[in-house]
């Protein structure tokens, strides 16, 4: 088993640096999001992983932009934090923007993450069901439940949740290892 823990460390860290970086202007913002997770459900891995890739980077990009300064702030902060390991202070941060913009699910996204970081699995997955109201093609946090489900010891709702991941991002190594893994473990592999 890819030990969840390292992997999603490694990429909230990534995430903190990129959505902390340079503003992005507001004509690169308006571009449909639609669009792009239509087009990445379409790449397969054989042919079009490095395009499915930029293209996951560019919708996660746009994910992190609310469209206010404010809860922008609190976004990265809540990254920042997470980057440098303080999961508490970024918990207080992201529970700050989803209380000011709950129709805002990467700050769901990000709180569940910084919930799993800390174990804290029941928050966690209470607030990826929030992001998966508002966004039902959040990779991310399919991925994310898939990890908690099954560390939790639920493998067919693991199963479940990766394989509405692999729909969205079907050229993502990660979770097509952890589905073909999975339908080995439970039988559940389908024709």
């Amino acid at each position: 088993m890819m030990d969840a823990r390292v992997t999603l460390k490694a990429l909230c860290v990534a995430v903190a640096c990129y959505a902390t970086s340079a503003p992005v202007a507001a004509q690169v913002l308006e571009g449909d999001v639609d669009q792009l997770l239509n087009r990445l459900s379409t790449l397969t891995p054989e042919h079009d992983a490095a395009e499915a890739a930029r293209l996951a980077r560019e919708i996660q990009e746009r994910w992190t932009h609310s469209g206010s300064a404010t809860i922008d702030l609190l976004l990265q902060r809540g990254l920042r934090a997470m980057a440098a390991e303080d999961y508490p202070r970024a918990i207080v941060h992201l529970t700050a923007l989803t209380d000011h913009a709950p129709e805002f699910a990467e700050g769901w996204n990000q709180r569940a993450t910084a919930f799993f970081l800390m174990d804290r699995y029941g928050p966690a997955i209470a607030d990826i069901e929030q992001v998966l109201i508002l966004e039902p093609r959040h990779f991310g946090a399919l991925a994310g439940l898939g990890i908690m489900l099954e560390q939790l010891g639920d493998e067919a709702g693991a199963l479940n949740a990766l394989r509405a991941a692999q729909e969205v991002h079907p050229a993502e190594a990660n979770v097509n290892a952890a589905v073909e893994r999975l339908e080995q473990q439970t039988g559940g592999r389908t024709l």
